[in-house]
């Protein structure tokens, strides 16, 4: 007897439900604890730095601040140097599934041989394995002028972000500098 053109039933239903209902949560989640985007670009918090030691004060705390943020703008100017880089985009496009998974949405701290792992180093570990792996795809040139492209966009918009109005939570306030 067949069953073409039939669609199949199983009693795993529920468990795929189950599944897709959970990863919808974890994205959700995880999105949430980027900063708004209002709140990166509200205009009225714009203005230039007094100094050098303000700009660079200003970028300490808006990186600590807006480190998920920048780290989804950085991704998204790689993303479209590769556009024309179909092997590169392939690569890239499974990063970021490693990106989803080890950094953006994680519900717990990440911990390897019973040692605690902190994001920083996350990030700059997916980072430099980000970085290498597209090196090896052959994009090399697109890849380094959209990565500087990338960083020079997040340090303008760090040292002209005022500081002031930004609401500090303890954990992001260990990562400040004394004033």
């Amino acid at each position: 007897m067949t069953n073409y053109g039939t669609i199949p039933t199983s009693s795993s239903g529920p468990v795929n439900v189950e599944y897709l209902s959970r990863a919808k949560q974890v994205i959700k989640e995880g999105l949430g604890t980027r900063r708004p985007w209002k709140e990166m670009f509200n205009f009225h918090s714009f203005n230039l730095p007094s100094g050098f030691s303000d700009a660079i004060s200003r970028i300490k705390t808006n990186f600590s601040y807006f480190q998920m943020n920048y780290a989804i703008v950085v991704l998204g100017i790689v993303f479209l140097s590769l556009l024309w880089h179909p092997i590169s985009l392939i690569v890239f496009v499974v990063l970021i599934a490693v990106w989803l998974f080890l950094y953006f949405l994680r519900d717990e701290p990440l911990m390897i041989f019973g040692r605690l792992i902190s994001d920083r180093v996350v990030l700059i570990v997916l980072s430099i394995v980000t970085i290498g792996l597209l090196l090896v795809t052959g994009a090399t040139s697109n890849i380094l002028i959209s990565l500087a492209v990338g960083v020079f966009v997040v340090l303008i918009h760090a040292s002209i972000r005022k500081t002031d109005d930004l609401c500090m939570d303890e954990e992001a306030a260990g990562f400040m500098p004394s004033s």
